[in-house]
């Protein structure tokens, strides 16, 4: 079967200048993934996983390396390329769900096509079928505060599938969740990877990254780490003290 590559870096690096110090935050990691993985970033606090997934996401540069993604060079782009990349290629879930609180779960689907200057009609059609892909059609209506920490998740996850990403980027999608409705979100993300979308996730939490098929370790800005696994399609049960 053939592969297509999505994801390609080569000895990328990133530093920051803190006072007269300089924080080497990637320090020349290659990487590849392929359309249709599902991929766990790990690491602690300061690891570099979170440079890595902003890089991923054109949401930031590296200080030097290559990246590519579907093929198209980013690292030099304009700043309007890069947000014209985000748009038509990548949807971000975020754990704090970074809903507008007063606009309807419809309302929050529709703004990345309200970016990309779809019609009305269209975006609310879009939205509508987003959500009930989510299993929140009947909620469409309702604005966050109405909405369940699952619900808000399911919401932002449908914003991130409305503009038809080839690859979806997670950082810490469960970080705000209690065990069952993390399970139930990783479920959801599962059955959109089984339906052709890339998935990669930062994780700080073992028993999240087993769901995935493939796990990146992060160290001191450096790749330590870099296996595939055989998902585990539940979490560890909670023990009572």
């Amino acid at each position: 079967m053939t592969t297509q590559t999505l994801i390609e870096a080569h000895d990328l690096v990133k530093t920051y200048t803190m006072g007269d110090q300089t924080v080497h935050a990637l320090d020349g990691v290659s990487l590849s993934v392929e359309v249709g993985e599902f991929v766990a970033i790990m690491g602690a606090s300061g690891s570099g996983k979170s440079t890595l997934m902003n890089i991923l996401g054109c949401l930031d540069r590296p200080t030097s390396g290559h990246y590519s993604l579907a093929g198209e060079p980013v690292e030099s782009l304009a700043p309007d390329d890069l947000a014209s990349v985000r748009n038509r290629r990548i949807g971000f879930v975020f754990q704090q769900f970074n809903l507008l609180p007063r606009t309807s779960a419809r309302e929050n689907v529709e703004l990345p096509m309200v970016y990309a200057g779809v019609p009305s009609a269209e975006r609310q059609k879009r939205a509508l079928t987003a959500l009930q892909r989510v299993g929140l059609g009947e909620r469409s209506g309702h604005t966050p505060a109405e909405l369940s920490g699952g619900q808000q998740q399911r919401v932002a996850i449908a914003r991130a599938l409305v503009n038809q990403p080839q690859l979806i980027l997670a950082d810490e999608p469960t970080g705000a969740l209690d065990t069952h409705t993390s399970e139930d979100i990783m479920r959801l993300l599962t059955e959109l990877n089984e339906q052709g979308i890339t998935v990669v996730l930062v994780t700080h939490e073992a028993d999240i990254a087993a769901w995935a098929k493939r796990r990146l370790v992060f160290r001191d800005g450096l790749m330590v780490e870099d296996v595939w696994q055989t998902p585990v399609r539940h979490l560890a049960p909670e023990v009572a003290p």
